[in-house]
């Protein structure tokens, strides 16, 4: 076994119509050591994508950039499965499981690859080190430096742990140096707190995770979604199954649940939807199996922890034994998730401007993966004359967007004319909303606000002319 520590700089934050920017790697023994040399990756944007110029701003990477030093997708997925996704390999990065793994699985997809064997295959797997940090931070600080913010409110950011523990970081938000100080992260976290550590990683089987919660007894259960003041902490117990995937409805045993165990349904979901500083604190949160949650039993609280965590036993043994007498509040939580998240059926109409984002509509059966796995091993020449009749229709809309973003020159006359009008659809369409509109006013309203920075400035001035570039019929703001 072998852990592979990865990062993304991206042109945005939503994994289905952004694109990475730059992928990097490193792979460890499981003593973290590192093996072999590091990954960096420039991807090549595509001349129908108009980054976030927020983004851009964040990471310092500019379109042209990509296309003059980096690969094509296909170029960089056909090394990422020979070369990284090997077998037996964990897959871990920081807030990769909310973010970068998302990112991944849509590149696979966009490429003709499977989406997921990359993370359970042949011994792989993946774990998150955000979720570990928070809990050791609440559990079992002693050894690490923990960063707070300028109203002391306990943050976890990558750079801030890792300035303040004086580990390696050159540059924050470059992919590579985002891996090396999550790499340096996990080394302190495994040196200074082994056995949670361990503990933590051994769970990152849903099997496990399943078999733990699902004894219905509280447990301590560290989430993103809970409480800076609380280390993001609590104590809770599974009320319910979620209705809906792999996962569990969780009640955060701090709160007395008179108010709500005597809620209908609607009412439940109406609190739930709820979002933002004023909005009221409501217990219930979503735990996914699959997300490497990080869950203990509450014997590891020590006397010194529950006090700095503020839980009071005796709080959360009466507001357990209030659940236990509620015999129909799972019901009504399960009601309530079905109102606020009906069953959709997959679209019934597939073409070139949804199949990229259609990934979870629905997987692919064998004969079309056999078919995939040609169009993938094709170079531009074989690509050009190569038809494949896919069975399931968001593929045989991918080809084309494959052929034109990877391989331009295996376009034939009509299909030279269906990617452009593909990218007048989806660059132009909507008028004053349409994606080039939005594009360019979002860069005059940043440029407005960034006074005398020079390098703010130089990124704009190139993402406006990207932007010009890109635009079908030569057409500019």
């Amino acid at each position: 076994m072998t852990f592979y520590f990865y990062d993304l700089e991206t042109s945005g934050f939503n994994p289905k119509t952004a694109r990475i920017m730059q992928f990097a790697g490193r792979r460890t023994d499981t003593e973290l050591k590192p093996v072999g040399e590091p990954d960096n990756f420039l991807i090549k944007l595509t001349d129908d994508i108009l980054p976030d110029p927020g983004a851009i701003l964040v990471h310092g990477i500019t379109p042209q950039v990509t296309r003059a030093d980096g690969l094509n997708e296909a170029e960089f997925l056909s090394y990422f499965a020979e070369k990284v996704a090997t077998p037996n390999t964990i897959f871990i990065g920081y807030n990769n499981i909310r973010f970068d793994d998302d990112f991944m699985r849509f590149s696979l997809w966009r490429n003709f690859h499977d989406a997921y064997e990359w993370q359970w295959k042949d011994g792989r797997g993946r774990w998150d080190l955000l979720d570990v940090a928070r809990m050791t931070r609440a559990l079992r600080p002693e050894g690490l430096k923990w960063p707070v913010d300028t109203e002391g409110i306990p943050i976890n950011q990558l750079a801030k742990l890792a300035a303040i523990n004086k580990l390696d970081h050159a540059s924050v938000h470059d992919a590579l140096s985002d891996v090396t100080a999550a790499l340096g992260i996990a080394s302190l976290l495994k040196a200074k707190q082994p056995k949670l550590f361990e503990y933590l990683f051994n769970l990152r089987d849903k099997q496990k995770v399943i078999a733990f919660i699902g004894k219905g007894e509280p447990v301590v259960y560290t989430s993103g979604r809970y409480p800076s003041g609380y280390d993001k902490t609590t104590i809770a117990v599974m009320v319910a199954p979620h209705p809906g995937k792999p996962g569990a409805l969780m009640y955060d045993l701090r709160v007395a649940p008179d108010e709500f165990i005597r809620l209908k349904p609607a009412a439940l979901a109406e609190l739930w939807q709820l979002r933002g500083k004023e909005a009221p604190y409501f217990p219930v949160k979503v735990l996914s199996y699959n997300r490497c949650p990080a869950v203990a039993p509450i014997s590891v609280l020590d006397g010194e922890s529950a006090a700095r965590l503020k839980i009071n036993s005796r709080q959360i043994d009466e507001n357990f034994k209030k659940l236990l007498a509620a015999e129909d509040f799972s019901d009504k939580l399960t009601a309530a998730m079905e109102i606020m998240y009906p069953k959709q059926q997959p679209d019934l109409v597939v073409d070139e401007l949804t199949a990229d984002n259609q990934l979870y509509d629905g997987f692919v059966n064998d004969a079309d993966r056999a078919k995939m796995r040609a169009v993938r091993q094709a170079d531009g020449q074989k690509l050009a004359g190569l038809h494949p009749d896919f069975v399931d229709e968001r593929l045989n809309k991918l080809l084309l967007l494959y052929k034109a973003r990877n391989f331009p020159k295996s376009l034939d006359r009509v299909e030279q004319d269906s990617w452009e009008k593909y990218r007048i659809q989806k660059l132009l369409s909507g008028g004053e909303s349409s994606p080039a509109v939005l594009y360019f006013k979002r860069i005059d309203e940043l440029s407005a606000q960034t006074g005398p920075d020079r390098r703010q400035k130089y990124l704009l001035e190139e993402l406006k002319l990207w932007g010009q570039s890109i635009l079908p019929g030569g057409e500019a703001a």
